[in-house]
């Protein structure tokens, strides 16, 4: 699994035109899932990700965690984070999960953060997206299983 986390001021998807889900501060999580991956690394990932302090306290130190200031999440499926560019110009897919696979890893991700309790939104499973946001900072980090 590949996960970039981006800290927002807010986030939409939009398909087709329409607004699907939105969130206020928060993370924006673009989330790859490969062949070898497992709910034992989705478990591991949503841990870090839920205690991850990366929202700064009074002092503008990082050291609250999305749970500490109330935080929203949206979860965008990207397989394209499983993209291998070091050979040639065009992207190899060959680590990234088949879609029944990738897509039973993705909700039971979605489900562990909303069973911690956290306010959950989503893009939509192979759908093509528009996904607006507000990066707070620019705060971005790449996590991996």
């Amino acid at each position: 699994m590949k996960v970039l986390v981006q800290r927002v001021k807010s986030a939409s998807v939009k398909i087709n035109g329409e607004v699907y889900s939105r969130i206020g501060k928060g993370l924006l999580v673009f989330l790859g899932v490969e062949k070898e991956d497992s709910q034992l690394h989705a478990d591991k990932l949503v841990n870090k990700i839920v205690n991850l302090r990366i929202f700064e306290d009074e002092n503008a130190k990082m050291n609250f965690s999305l749970k500490d200031v109330n935080g929203e999440i949206m979860v965008v499926s990207q397989f394209t984070l499983c993209g291998d560019c070091r050979k040639g110009t065009r992207p190899s897919f060959d680590k990234s999960a088949p879609p029944n696979f990738a897509y039973d890893l993705y909700e039971y991700f979605i489900s562990k953060l909303v069973q911690c309790g956290l306010k959950v939104s989503t893009g939509k499973f192979k759908a093509m997206m528009d996904v607006e946001l507000i990066n707070d900072g620019p705060v971005t980090f790449w996590l991996e299983k």
